[in-house]
């Protein structure tokens, strides 16, 4: 009898703290953990969606970005894997690149090691050749790499990344082999590229649509034309089965307090239908495509299946 009493006696107390919780929240600044530099296409995503979800939290809600960059986005998901899930370290969350980190390396996360909240940007894979490669279209880019195996240079952000596996899903669709020359990002490639020192790159939309009098943009991966870039063929118009892109989001540690997380979750849902968010973005060129929840997890997993399936047959490192 003293036990039950006992256990209601807790189990009365966790509930009413946690309705506090969730009626304070937040009553301090969150913490939002950037996995790049300052400037980069992440960085710009959470600057830009912060005031928007401090809006939908509430009066005195504060959102606070900190770069944390080095290690392919590594460092800054490991620190918010394991922060405390108490809704006030909140992270940035790439993929592929995320899930694929935790294949090609040591990693001290994995896709069970947060809250997912919601995937806020889908970039979707442009291929773009250089002026001087004399290369304009898709079927040239295709002839040529398959008469010249290898002779075709691919400049790339990395290894593992969007870019390389949307390369992979291009080599299988059309039997042709490239040589890949990555570089320390996609500023880097894109300069390498618009100076002829490769002759073909793949980068995201956001990344060339200020470029495209500078370079051949051939088409996108997409299953409809972008806003971004109305007179771009999509790759499937030119015959070509492609769709892949850079998806950007925002998740928290595993074991977020449930009403946190519905609070927080309600704050990103919004995002979706709020038109001056939706012009925020679209002035940095960056397409949004909310996910939120559960479905975002589906969909970190169904691309962890993509990573590895790439990797154990044709391993990148």
């Amino acid at each position: 009898m003293f036990n039950s009493i006992k256990y209601a006696t807790v189990i009365g107390a966790t509930l009413i703290a946690g309705a506090a919780i969730a009626q304070d929240y937040p009553e301090k600044p969150i913490e939002v953990i950037v996995g790049y530099s300052a400037g980069g296409g992440t960085d710009v995503m959470a600057r830009t969606a912060a005031p928007f979800i401090e809006k939908y939290l509430g009066d005195g809600a504060s959102l606070v970005v900190k770069n944390m960059p080095g290690a392919s986005g590594q460092i800054g998901v490991t620190e918010v894997a394991n922060a405390d899930p108490d809704g006030y370290t909140l992270g940035t969350f790439n993929l592929p690149g995320m899930m694929a980190r935790t294949i090609d390396r040591k990693a001290d996360y994995s896709a069970d090691s947060f809250t997912y909240l919601a995937n806020v940007v889908n970039d979707p894979n442009v291929i773009v050749t250089s002026k001087r490669s004399g290369i304009e279209t898709m079927d040239q880019l295709v002839e040529e790499a398959r008469e010249n195996p290898g002779a075709v240079t691919v400049g790339m952000s990395s290894l593992g990344g969007d870019d390389h596996f949307m390369l992979i899903k291009l080599q299988n669709l059309t039997e042709t082999e490239f040589t890949i020359v990555p570089f320390r990002g996609s500023a880097p490639a894109r300069t390498a590229l618009m100076g002829g020192h490769v002759a073909m790159g793949i980068l995201n939309i956001s990344e060339v649509a200020s470029f495209q009098d500078d370079l051949n943009v051939l088409g996108i991966a997409t299953t409809e034309r972008s806003d971004f870039a109305p007179d771009l063929p999509t790759f499937a118009e030119q015959g070509y089965e492609l769709v892949n892109g850079s998806m950007r989001g925002f998740v928290a540690p595993k074991g977020l307090p449930e009403d946190v997380e519905a609070k927080l979750l309600a704050a990103f849902e919004q995002l979706d239908g709020d038109e001056e968010f939706l012009a925020a973005m679209a002035a940095t060129s960056n397409p949004v495509e909310v996910v939120t929840g559960n479905d975002f997890k589906v969909l970190t997993q169904d691309l962890w299946d993509l990573a590895k399936g790439v990797w154990d047959e044709t391993p990148w490192n």
